[in-house]
């Protein structure tokens, strides 16, 4: 009984966190600053860019970023809790570290390239990776089950 416990919660807890990415992806407008948001909710590729400040732009992303990164490697960590998630939490960090260079320099050297710059925006910010990671360790442990 006390396994179903611990089961119970460890899902529940993957459940809250996924509410969690689903509050911040409803509530960005208000917690994070983006003027990139409503440009390309419109016809962005006809309209200029809009004027921005860089470092809230740069800290929102990163914010943004980091929480939604935490938030999924939670939920792999409850839903894979045998797997040694040391390697993604690595991964992420690289991951920040080449898309937030290359979004600024799109940003500042290619601006007319704005296919580019909408999706390095959004793999910033949404939990993509988390879409890509979950099914693969999945298949992982299922093949890994078969083998033993």
């Amino acid at each position: 009984m006390q396994k179903s416990k611990l089961k119970f919660l460890r899902y529940g807890t993957a459940v809250l966190c996924v509410f969690g990415l689903l509050c911040i992806r409803g509530f960005e407008t208000s917690l994070f600053y983006d003027p990139l948001h409503d440009y390309f909710r419109n016809d962005y590729l006809t309209e200029e860019l809009p004027a921005f400040d860089l470092l809230p732009l740069t800290l929102s992303l990163s914010l943004r970023f980091l929480i939604n990164s935490a938030l999924s490697l939670l939920i792999i960590r409850l839903l894979f809790p045998n797997q040694k998630i040391t390697w993604l939490a690595i991964l992420y960090a690289i991951l920040f570290l080449i898309l937030v260079p290359m979004f600024f320099s799109v940003l500042a050297f290619w601006p007319e390239n704005r296919f580019a710059l909408f999706y390095i925006r959004r793999f910033l910010i949404q939990p993509l990776f988390l879409l890509l990671f979950v099914p693969a360790l999945y298949y992982q442990q299922t093949v890994g089950l078969k083998k033993s």
